[in-house]
């Protein structure tokens, strides 16, 4: 059974930091090609950042560049958003996603977590 299971969101007050993980299991992790999304209230999903599954490259929305980091432990099957420097607008559910891409970035599977809740405020 596949799962991605995030934790680590919760409220912070504006500067502050917090590290979201998200551990998957029923799949082989080295393989997938990992991301962070968020959504929040009212408002689309959004790409916060990405790694190869080698852990070679990252990508970041420019909303969180210099802020968050995207990392990730392939034995133990995890991967972690280190995030500074919190500011009100980052008030978002949290995802990650997993892909298992071709070798020219074609989607074979997908999966998605259930999300954490991060809220920024005073």
């Amino acid at each position: 059974q596949v799962q991605l299971v995030e934790s680590g969101g919760g409220l912070v007050q504006p500067g502050g930091s917090l590290r979201l993980s998200c551990a998957a299991s029923g799949f082989t992790f080295r393989n997938y090609a990992m991301s962070w999304y968020r959504q929040a209230p009212g408002k689309e999903r959004e790409l916060v950042a990405d790694i190869t599954s080698a852990g070679s490259s990252t990508n970041y929305a420019d909303s969180v560049k210099g802020r968050f980091t995207i990392s990730r432990d392939n034995a133990k099957n995890t991967v972690y958003l280190q995030m500074n420097s919190l500011k009100p607008e980052d008030t978002a559910v949290y995802f990650c996603r997993a892909d298992l891409l071709t070798s020219t970035h074609v989607v074979v599977k997908r999966y998605w977590g259930q999300g954490t809740q991060v809220t920024v405020s005073s």
